[in-house]
C-alpha cells in the first residue's frame, strides 16, 4: 500500500495497525510531497498574504507574520493547541490517527515536508505512539487539540506509550537517537488541522460494529432456537417484496443459521400463530442497523482518502482557505451508526427477557428450581441498564454547536464526541450480546435431545467451553465476562 496514492479501505488501516511496514511512500508520493512544500516556500518568498503560512490563526488571520518568524509561528501553534484533557485514548486509536494523517499529508496539498512525514512513518514503525487525551476537540477546525498532542513528539515534547505506560517523549527519542524536528512554514497548521481523531474513532468502531452485526444475527438465531420460534419470517419471498439490502442479508443469514435444525422441525406444526417482534422482526431491525453501517463505512472511506487541512495548497499561485476540516460529514453518520448499534442492544435485551418468561417449555428464569435460585433474573437487569445507558449516549452530538475562536469558527460539528460515544455504545453492546448468548445457551439445554444446525451447535459448544449449564445459583457475573471476552476476541463463528 502506498501512502498518498492508493485508495485505502478501512480494513487497510487495520492491516497497517498490525504491520506498519505494509504501507510506504514511493517516488510518486514523495514527488507530490516535495512539490507541495516547494509551493509553500514560494508563497513565503512572495509578497502575498496567505492564511496560515504568513498570517496568524483563527481570529488572528489578519495579523501578518514576517518570513523570519514563520518557523516560530508553527511551533507556537502546536504547543498552544495541545490543551486536551481527560483519559488518553486507546493507543491503537492514536496509531490509526497517525496512519490516516500520513495518508492525507502524502497527497501533496498540505505543504508538509518529506522529512516530517517520514518521521511520522518512522515513529509508527518504531512503535513510538503519542499519548492523546480524549477530550478537547469540537470537530472544526478539525481535531485541533488531539492532533496537536499527536504531533508534539515531533518537537520532542509530550508523551508517548512504552510498555502500556506513558513516558516523556524526550526519553524515547534519546533511546532511538532521534533529534526533535524544526517545522517550516505551514507545517504546524497542516499537522493539526484535519479530522483524523474523528476518523480514527470511526474506523475503530467500524471494525467492532461489523463483527457485532454478524454476531447479533447468530445470537438471535440461538435465542429463536431456545424459544422454539418460527423461521417463516425469514423466507426469501417476504423480503423480496420489501428489498432493503440490510434486511435481505439478515434474512438470508438467519435461514442459514437455522437450516437443518431438528429442534425447529420438532415443533414445525405447532399451534403458535406468531412470535413477538424481537424474534419475528430480526431482519428488519438488524437490517436497518446494517444499512447504517454501510453508510458510515462509505463516509469513513471517503474521509480516509481526503485532504482535510486548511488552507489547501494547489500551486505556488493558488492556495484556498476553505472548510475541508469541518467534521459534520463524519459527525452525522457517526450519530446515525450510534443509534443503529444501540438498537441491536435494545432488541437483544427484549429477546433475553422472552427467554426468562417460562413459556413454551422453558422454565421460569431458565432454571428448574427457581425460588430457591434466582437463576438468570438479575443479568437481565444488567442488560436493561446497559441498554438505557446506550439510549442516553444516542443524543446526537452533531445537533449541538458552540461558537469558538472568537466567532471565527461559529459552527462546529462536535464529531469527536460522536466518535467517542459510538465506541462506548459498541462496548456496552458486547456485554448485552454476551448476556443473550448466555441465556440462549441455557435455553437450549431444555430442548435436548433435539439438535440445532451445525453452526449453532458449534457456537453453543464454544460457550460451554467457558461457562457450564446453570443448575444452582453461582457467580454468573463471571460467566458474562467470560463470554464477553470471547466476543472481544472474535471467537464466535458468525459466517457459514
Amino acid at each position: 500500500m502506498i501512502y498518498g496514492i492508493d485508495q485505502f479501505k478501512y480494513q487497510d488501516v487495520l492491516e497497517i495497525l498490525k504491520n506498519p511496514s505494509k504501507a510506504k511512500l514511493n517516488k510518486k508520493s514523495k514527488d507530490q510531497i516535495i512539490k507541495s512544500q516547494q509551493n509553500v516556500q514560494k508563497i513565503v518568498a512572495s509578497d502575498r498574504t496567505v492564511y496560515g503560512i504568513n498570517t496568524g490563526f483563527g481570529p488572528l488571520c489578519d495579523v501578518k507574520i514576517s518570513e523570519e518568524e514563520t518557523a516560530q509561528l508553527q511551533h507556537n501553534l502546536i504547543i498552544s493547541h495541545a490543551v486536551g484533557v481527560g483519559k488518553p485514548i486507546d493507543r491503537n486509536i492514536s496509531k490509526t490517527m497517525m496512519i490516516s494523517k500520513i495518508h492525507a499529508l502524502s497527497k501533496g496539498f498540505s505543504g508538509v515536508s518529506l522529512d516530517v512525514i517520514e518521521r511520522l512513518i518512522l515513529m509508527l514503525e518504531l512503535d513510538i505512539i503519542p499519548v492523546v487525551p480524549e477530550q478537547g476537540s469540537v470537530g472544526a477546525s478539525g481535531d485541533l487539540a488531539p492532533l496537536a498532542h499527536l504531533v508534539l513528539p515531533l518537537l520532542g515534547l509530550g508523551q508517548v506509550w512504552e510498555n502500556n505506560k506513558t513516558v516523556e517523549t524526550a526519553k524515547v527519542l534519546k533511546k532511538h537517537k532521534l533529534q526533535p524536528l524544526k517545522l517550516g512554514p505551514k507545517e504546524g497548521l497542516g499537522l493539526i488541522n484535519g479530522t483524523q481523531f474523528i476518523l480514527a474513532h470511526a474506523i475503530t468502531g467500524l471494525a467492532k460494529f461489523e463483527y457485532l452485526l454478524d454476531l447479533a444475527d447468530l445470537t438471535a438465531a440461538m435465542s429463536l432456537e431456545a424459544y422454539r420460534g418460527s423461521s417463516s419470517p425469514f423466507k426469501k419471498e417476504l423480503h423480496e417484496i420489501r428489498p432493503f439490502d440490510g434486511s435481505q442479508k439478515v434474512a438470508e443469514r438467519m435461514r442459514n443459521f437455522l437450516k437443518d435444525s431438528d429442534n425447529l422441525k420438532s415443533h414445525e406444526f405447532c399451534d403458535r400463530v406468531q412470535d413477538p417482534y424481537s424474534m419475528r422482526c430480526v431482519p428488519q431491525v438488524h437490517g436497518a442497523s446494517r444499512n447504517a453501517f454501510e453508510h458510515l463505512k462509505q463516509m469513513a472511506e471517503t474521509e480516509l482518502n481526503s485532504v482535510t487541512d486548511n488552507p489547501i495548497v494547489l500551486s505556488a499561485e493558488e492556495s484556498i482557505s476553505g472548510g475541508n476540516f469541518h467534521g459534520q460529514l463524519m459527525a452525522l453518520p457517526l450519530d446515525y451508526a450510534s443509534l443503529a448499534a444501540a438498537e441491536l442492544g435494545n432488541i437483544s435485551d427484549r429477546r433475553s427477557y422472552l427467554l426468562l418468561e417460562g413459556k413454551y417449555g422453558l422454565p421460569k428464569l431458565l432454571v428448574e428450581s427457581s425460588g430457591l435460585n434466582s437463576g438468570f433474573m438479575i443479568p437481565q437487569y444488567t442488560s436493561a441498564a446497559l441498554v438505557t445507558e446506550n439510549k442516553t449516549l444516542c443524543f446526537p452530538a452533531s445537533a449541538d454547536s458552540i461558537p469558538t475562536s472568537l466567532g471565527q469558527e461559529d459552527h462546529v460539528s462536535m464529531g469527536s464526541i460522536s466518535g467517542r460515544k459510538f465506541n462506548q455504545i459498541l462496548g456496552n453492546l458486547e456485554n448485552i450480546l454476551a448476556i443473550e448468548l448466555m441465556f440462549a445457551a441455557q435455553g437450549l439445554e431444555f430442548r435436548r435431545p433435539a439438535k440445532c444446525s451445525k453452526i449453532v451447535e458449534k457456537n453453543y459448544d464454544l460457550i460451554r467451553s467457558v461457562v457450564p449449564k446453570l443448575e444452582d445459583d453461582r457467580l454468573i457475573g463471571e460467566d458474562i465476562l467470560k463470554i464477553a471476552e470471547l466476543i472481544r476476541e472474535k471467537k464466535f463463528q458468525v459466517h457459514i
